[in-house]
């Protein structure tokens, strides 16, 4: 199991589509800007089969260092949750990638 950079999901996807790197670049770039854009306003964002990014708010809570024993405040703070959805979980379930393009084909919204 390794690790994909943006840069390697660009190649593939210009690769697969024959469209300019530069092109794929900026698409990508301009969803993952308006994904944070929309994250950052608290607003939910839900890709059908794929899955849910919400923003929750964690509560402050009081923390402990374990070098010092010392006690210390945390305060609350908004994260970002993500719920998977259907076919990124039967392929991760599977472990067979091509279960999402075929499930997809099949007729599932996507």
């Amino acid at each position: 199991m390794g690790t994909v950079t943006k840069k390697d999901l660009i190649d593939r996807i210009a690769s697969e589509t024959g469209h300019r790197r530069a092109d794929v670049k900026g698409v990508v770039q301009a969803f993952l800007d308006n994904v944070i854009k929309e994250l950052s306003e608290g607003n939910r964002l839900e890709f059908r089969d794929f899955g849910v990014f919400e923003t929750r708010e964690r509560a402050a809570r009081v923390a402990q260092n374990p070098r010092t024993l010392e006690r210390v405040p945390v305060p609350a703070r908004n994260t970002v949750k993500f719920k998977v959805g259907r076919l990124m979980k039967m392929a991760v379930e599977s472990g067979d990638e091509h279960a999402v393009g075929s499930a997809s084909r099949d007729g599932a919204e996507v």
